[in-house]
């Protein structure tokens, strides 16, 4: 099978759920997936208890081959990839030398090659970047096609677990998986429990002290604190140490007496407070529970008690980072 060169995204192309009894596909980047299945909130609740699986098949996939990788991937991200058990996970970054975040990824070595995934459309240009690093390392770099990504549920508030499933097997695995979810009961969930979406939920300045992705602050964190230098790594270093990153990760409760949600990028304002906007927000979801919730970036000096106003919707916050003293954290309920 040909395989997407470096410099080119991946093909776009409709999942053969789509074709399942309810499904209504995504849009945007998302389209290509269900959106659902013909019961949000009843495929959210399944989800929370556990059982089922999303199909996200329209992420990209890349992989990294040869005996340098892990070596190699340890030296150029964020993540500790030296010594990497084969089957386990991890969450990894690229960062610019100022140590804002330009990639992100999630993926798993199986003994021969690094297998990942990340944002719809993102692969061309991580593997770019990766290429022109390569120097003499012994690593190749490919997009892939004929693997995809899905996803089952582990707890309510817990990131879950992905799966790479061969693209022509996904009808096979979501008839052992079932029953299927669609990608809003997927958000609605991801956003709940404070994981933020890369280049949906931060923008070319985000670094990831704001938005916790540092070591133990939660079980999706990508950068490792105790490994060797790595591009940026000084930025995130000096804000983990002295603390008050310059913005937040914030979680969203919305007005839920209008039926709409704000477009990702909408001004965020205090109500009684100066005309200029103090963050804006990202994505949003109908939760089962908790209404209509969206994640944020605020500046760092808006009182985590101020009330809100997100194009005419009155919205109240629930701290994830905490803006004073660099210790992240989620409160538990």
């Amino acid at each position: 099978m040909t395989q997407p060169g470096p410099t080119q995204p991946s093909p776009t192309r409709s999942s053969p759920l789509l074709e399942l009894p309810g499904a209504v596909a995504g849009d945007g980047i998302d389209a290509g997936v269900a959106a659902h299945y013909g019961s949000l909130y009843g495929e959210q609740r399944a989800l929370a208890a556990g059982d089922g699986f999303v199909d996200l098949s329209h992420r990209d996939v890349l992989r990294v081959a040869g005996p340098d990788r892990l070596t190699w991937l340890h030296s150029l991200t964020t993540q500790y990839f030296e010594g990497l058990e084969p089957g386990r996970w991890i969450n990894a970054l690229v960062l610019s030398p100022q140590g804002h975040i330009e990639h992100a990824f999630a993926g798993v070595d199986d003994g021969e090659a690094f297998t990942a995934h990340t944002e719809p459309g993102r692969a061309a240009a991580l593997i770019d970047f990766l290429e022109r690093m390569k120097f003499m390392s012994r690593v190749e770099i490919s997009g892939v096609d004929d693997v995809v990504v899905a996803w089952r549920p582990t707890g309510e508030r817990e990131p879950g677990k992905y799966d790479l499933v061969p693209r022509d097997q996904l009808s096979t695995y979501a008839d052992a998986a079932g029953p299927a979810a669609g990608l809003w009961a997927f958000e609605a969930l991801r956003i709940e429990r404070g994981e933020p979406r890369f280049g949906l939920d931060t923008d070319e300045r985000a670094i990831p002290n704001e938005v916790g992705w540092l070591q133990d602050e939660t079980p999706w964190s990508a950068v490792h604190l105790d490994k060797g230098c790595y591009r940026g790594q000084e930025t995130v270093a000096r804000v983990h140490n002295l603390g008050r990153p310059p913005r937040r990760l914030t979680l969203i409760h919305l007005d839920g007496s209008e039926n709409r949600l704000p477009a990702p990028g909408t001004p965020i304002t205090v109500p009684d407070g100066p005309p200029r906007p103090v963050g804006a927000i990202g994505t949003t979801a109908r939760h089962h529970e908790l209404g209509p919730i969206g994640l944020a970036l605020l500046k760092r000096n808006v009182a985590t008690d101020a009330a809100l106003d997100i194009d005419g919707l009155p919205a109240a916050q629930e701290v994830l980072v905490d803006p004073e003293i660099g210790l992240h954290f989620r409160p538990q309920r």
